[in-house]
Formats: C-alpha cells, structure tokens, sequence
C-alpha cells in the first residue's frame, strides 16, 4: 500500500482514482472493494476487525479510494506506515447537494439500482448487504430510506471526517487536495449566472481536464 485516499465521496475520488492509475498505481476504488473484499468488508462492518485484516485485504494492493476504505484510512495506515495519505477536500454545500442527489434519489434506491446491473445477479443479496452496511456506518443513512439524509448530521460527519484527517495524520504523510472544480463555477456564477450556465456546459470538460493533470502533476511531486 503507497497511497490512501481518505476523502469522501464526492470531492473528486473518481478523478482521483484514475490520476492514480494513470500513474501506475493499482488501485482499489468501489467497485473493487466489494467485487474483492466484499465478504471481508461485511464482516469489518458488522462485527469490528484488527489492523491485521486490512493488511491482509490490501497487502497486494497500491492505493484505495472511495468508501468504504476511506472512512478507515487510520485502520489502513497502521496496517501500512509508509503509505501517502491524500485528503480530497470540496465546499461543503456544494459537497452536500451532490451527496444527498447521489444517495437519495427515488427513496435511495435509484442509486442502487444503477448499480447493480454490473454486479452478477447471483450476487445481489451480496452487493445489497454490503452496500447497507456502508450507507449505514460511513454515511449514517439506513438504505433503502424514503426520508432524506439528515442534512444537520451529514454535514456534520463530513466536517468532523476531514478535520480529524488534517489533525491525525502524519504531516510528512499527508497532501490536502481542493477539489477546484465545483469551486471555480460556484465563484464564477456569483459574477454572471447566465453566461456562466453557457460557458459550463462547453467548458467544464476542459475544465476537468487541467484539473486532472494538476492532479497528476501534484501526486508526481508528493508521491516522490
């Protein structure tokens, strides 16, 4: 393990992931959290572990990302000392409206079933206890639910996650990245909403483009 990338969801993991691939990490994001360590993360979310078991999990394994790993990146770091970790930061309300339409849409289901046709089908039952079990301790939302996420308490999670990071983490180990993009068109459309709407929807690949290889760009400098 090289790099653990201890931020939320939805501050740019994805962009993460592939700068790190790119890069010629092997990495672990969702996907590959259940289709490899599902059973391994089912037990760790119900029943509790030991530093031992992520080393086993991740062992052969050069970067994770996304939940449910994110949320124990302490875990992970003591399992592997030496590791980068990398914080993937994003402003809080714009973090919190892409949070709550990703995991509460259709009474959180839509999100789920989106999903799920890239799992097996005999591995539903699986994938659905899994993906319980990790809405339910990272997030603090019981799925499937037809309320929506309690906004105090979200907010408040991601607050607290990102601060524990920036104070518990090694400060030799440890790169905090600003996920730029959100932030640059909520800034921008302050100024001129109407011609920031139309600029966006032609620009905002470009946009995330430099972006990621910024992000690239700065893994090369921290991770050397």
């Amino acid at each position: 393990m090289k790099v653990i990338v201890a931020g939320f969801p939805k501050t740019g993991t994805t962009t993460m992931c592939t700068a790190l691939t790119i890069l010629g990490y092997k990495t672990y994001d969702f996907f590959e959290h259940y289709s490899y360590r599902g059973d391994d993360w089912n037990k760790l979310l119900e029943s509790g572990g030991s530093v031992d078991d992520f080393k086993r999990m991740y062992q052969d394994v050069d970067a994770v990302t996304d939940v449910p790993a994110c949320y124990f990146w302490e875990q992970i770091h003591e399992a592997f000392p030496d590791a980068k970790i990398i914080l993937s930061i994003r402003d809080e309300d714009a973090w919190y409206k892409s949070f709550s339409k990703q995991f509460v849409t259709s009474n959180g289901l839509q999100n789920f079933f989106t999903i799920a046709p890239s799992i097996p089908l005999f591995d539903w039952w699986k994938f659905y206890k899994w993906y319980k079990n990790t809405m339910r301790v990272v997030s603090g939302i019981e799925f499937p639910s037809k309320k929506p996420p309690n906004e105090m308490v979200s907010r408040l999670k991601y607050r607290m996650h990102n601060n524990y990071v920036i104070q518990m983490a090694p400060k030799d180990k440890l790169l905090v990245y600003k996920n730029v993009n959100a932030m640059f068109w909520k800034e921008a459309a302050k100024e001129n909403p109407i011609a920031i709407a139309n600029r966006k929807r032609n620009s905002q690949l470009l946009i995330k483009l430099f972006g990621g290889l910024a992000l690239i760009v700065a893994l090369c400098y921290k991770l050397s």
